[in-house]
């Protein structure tokens, strides 16, 4: 991996993205997306997650966030990652109306058989790519790219009507997550 892509300021800014592997489109049900919420509420009171903003879409998630509590950002993205990992994977093999139950846990066994770090299922993509923001401009930047994914997606026209990011929070409206740290910028 190269140097680029590491957290190496504890205290920094960063934006980063995960997906599943193989870009499996899970979180087309709520259920799904509403764990990674859950987890997020959890990091943010309990683990110092401070999160600028986030967007979960079908298949990949993006965070701009902060560790605010000392605990080192990749230890505090591993947490969420192994957590929601093994609770998303225990929830789709307790729904019975997911009909592709089948088909996904396979898919997340045949890339469990290829990680030398994971024993029966790997939900999530090894690769974060996390990039420190380092001015207003660029953290700017990424926030808009991550609430204009949706749109980019075609799934809505305006970012702010996509209920799983904060773009609503950005637009003066409550969104999903409660302490969402709003950035401004009037560059």
């Amino acid at each position: 991996m190269s140097r680029n892509y590491k957290f190496h300021n504890p205290e920094g800014l960063y934006f980063v993205s995960f997906a599943v592997v193989e870009w499996l489109d899970v979180f087309t049900r709520n259920e799904y997306k509403d764990i990674l919420l859950q987890s997020l509420s959890f990091c943010q009171k309990e683990k110092g997650m401070e999160i600028i903003a986030w967007c979960i879409m079908t298949n990949h998630v993006h965070l701009v966030f902060r560790s605010v509590r000392g605990q080192h950002p990749s230890l505090l993205l591993g947490d969420f990652k192994r957590f929601t990992s093994k609770t998303v994977v225990k929830a789709i093999q307790e729904n019975p109306r997911d009909s592709r139950k089948e088909f996904l846990l396979e898919q997340f066994k045949k890339a469990a058989a290829k990680s030398s770090n994971v024993n029966e299922y790997q939900f999530w993509r090894h690769d974060n790519k996390p990039i420190e923001l380092w001015s207003n401009k660029v953290i700017w930047e990424k926030i808009s790219y991550v609430h204009n994914n949706p749109v980019e997606a075609g799934l809505v026209y305006r970012a702010q009507d996509y209920v799983y990011s904060s773009a609503s929070d950005y637009a003066d409206e409550k969104g999903l997550l409660d302490d969402i740290v709003v950035f401004r910028y009037y560059g």
